[in-house]
């Protein structure tokens, strides 16, 4: 399997500095700052990007999981809420809460949730950070 890899570049002290965060092959760059990441400045941060990460690898593992059960899905559409809270460790990333929407034919509420349940254990983003975070899943169907 291929190694995945990404670069930050930060300037300055911690609250007046800025830098850019991009991946390996260019995907993704953005700028981001103490603002961008303690407050609501311009720009992104960490926690964006690991809820963009676990958002597209739940997204990938729950079509999986609906088309190796024989409902391929037309659409799956997920958002990651990422918390960071302060706390007597410092600052940490406590909580995500996944909410995924899928347009999946042929499929009834409970078998969509059940697969939703078990892409959310098997996805591996979700393996690396449910140790340390919490990790909440809403799934809707629709139709």
């Amino acid at each position: 399997m291929p190694i995945r890899t990404a670069s930050a570049r930060w300037q300055g002290n911690l609250t007046e500095g800025s830098g850019t965060i991009r991946t390996g092959k260019g995907g993704l760059e953005g700028n981001y700052s103490f603002k961008s990441r303690f407050e609501e400045g311009e720009g992104t941060n960490p926690e964006e990007l690991i809820g963009a990460a676990h958002a597209g690898c739940f997204s990938m593992a729950f079509s999986k999981a609906l088309a190796d059960a024989g409902t391929t899905p037309t659409s799956v559409e997920t958002t990651a809420k990422v918390h960071l809270d302060k706390t007597d460790a410092g600052m940490t990333v406590t909580r995500i809460d996944l909410e995924t929407v899928g347009e999946v034919p042929g499929i009834d509420e409970a078998q969509f949730a059940k697969l939703a349940e078990t892409a959310k254990q098997n996805c591996p983003i979700s393996r690396l950070l449910s140790p340390g975070a919490e990790i909440t899943l809403t799934a809707r169907l629709t139709s």
